[in-house]
């Protein structure tokens, strides 16, 4: 539906990643006054390399993350720069830069400097800015207008700010918070363990045994470059039917072994596996993935993570009890990112400006609903929610309600 209605609202973006950063383009175009609360002193999100990771939690058990990147520093990108810009602003060669056509993480980081200089958004983030808390200002009524408070605190500074907004757009990326396996005696391993979110180069595990658990892109990227380091690198995996690719790196050197899945951690160093075979290990390093965290967002429940389930979410933006004033950019996973953030930001722009309206509570939850229908029938787990296989269908749809 389309309205004629220009509604200028007060919106406040959590994060100057990708999807902060076109969302405020995107919100700024339909003349909503913004406001972008960035935690790190630079924007980029996940792309704002961090090397020093000493004061992180190895395993990252806290809520309270100091590190926000999980990029390692050989990282690059596993998709061609022509599909990861924006659609007005192509992720083009530049001179004196990264020429690959698939280039390392400090390209996509000047990209993203680039494009918030092009469209003068530095002036909107308030940089070394935490958000510690969002919630309503009054309990939701059919009908009215929904406000939020946003308390926040700037880094040098004593005292917290507490502000009001119209619409909070939530944009803070999901690959900080680690998922961790439960595997038996992990609590009383008393040798190194470690989740890839502080992995930054291989040196500090030379002539170490180490266990990479998990065969996902990052836990092969960093079994292949351990090798010329570590004494022995032994990958963990769901499934030892592996690509012809990894094979071949694992036919090539003597060090690198594939197993199947670990059974249990004992207090020698051994680590056992289901096979029934063993090795004793100095370090592990878990590539087990990322989960869903908003611990300064209180939505009275109505939106929760289960099971990295974030919902409900009509189109994986907006929960239907609190549409169109809390938003999320960026929460699906396993697509070409940039194009989708950049509809979802169009989008949700346009809702606040009432030109376009959602479908009714009903509509939403039902579609919803019918969502996780079918991926039960896929048998997708409930984990794997919002990744996203059919990418092309769902922007479609998105394009369709722009």
């Amino acid at each position: 539906m389309v309205s004629e209605r220009n509604l200028s609202k007060n919106v406040c973006i959590i994060g100057a990643g990708p999807s902060g950063l076109v969302a405020a383009r995107e919100l700024r175009k339909e003349g909503h006054n913004v406001v972008v609360f960035e935690q790190n002193h630079e924007v980029g999100g996940q792309w704002l390399y961090q090397p020093k990771v000493e004061h992180e939690d190895p395993l990252g058990s806290s809520n309270v993350l100091k590190v926000h990147s999980s990029i390692y520093a050989s990282l690059r990108l596993t998709s061609p720069r022509e599909i990861m810009g924006f659609t007005d602003f192509p992720f083009v060669v530049k001179k004196g830069r990264d020429p690959r056509r698939f280039p390392g993480h400090k390209e996509l980081l000047l990209y993203l400097q680039d494009f918030c200089e092009y469209f003068g958004l530095r002036e909107m983030i308030r940089f070394n800015t935490t958000v510690e808390y969002v919630g309503m200002l009054d309990y939701p009524e059919f009908g009215k207008d929904l406000r939020w408070i946003v308390k926040s605190k700037e880094k040098e500074a004593e005292e917290r700010v507490e502000e009001v907004f119209d619409a909070v757009v939530v944009a803070t990326g999901h690959y900080s918070q680690p998922r961790l396996p439960s595997i038996k005696g992990m609590d009383a391993w008393r040798r190194k363990q470690m989740h890839s979110h502080i992995y930054r180069v291989p040196e500090p595990f030379r002539n170490e045994v180490v266990v990479v658990v998990g065969n996902s892109l990052s836990g092969q990227d960093i079994g292949m470059e351990l090798v010329d380091v570590a004494k022995e690198i032994h990958l963990s995996a769901k499934s030892l039917d592996v690509s012809e690719g990894l094979s071949k790196v694992i036919s090539k050197h003597q060090n690198l072994h594939l197993h199947p899945q670990i059974d249990s951690l004992h207090e020698d160093g051994r680590v056992l596996f289901v096979d029934g075979t063993s090795i004793v290990a100095d370090t592990i390093i878990y590539c087990t993935g990322y989960s869903y965290s908003f611990p300064f967002l209180d939505t009275k429940g109505m939106v929760i993570v289960d099971d990295d389930r974030v919902g409900p979410l009509y189109e994986h933006t907006f929960p239907p009890s609190l549409a169109p004033s809390l938003s999320f950019v960026g929460i699906p996973r396993k697509l070409i990112g940039f194009p989708f953030f950049e509809s979802q930001a169009k989008w949700i722009a346009q809702l606040l400006s009432g030109k376009r309206t959602l479908p009714s509570w009903d509509e939403m939850m039902q579609s919803i609903k019918e969502f996780y229908r079918s991926r039960e029938v896929d048998g997708i787990p409930k984990h794997n929610t919002h990744d996203l296989a059919n990418f092309e269908v769902k922007l479609s749809k998105l394009l369709k309600n722009q």
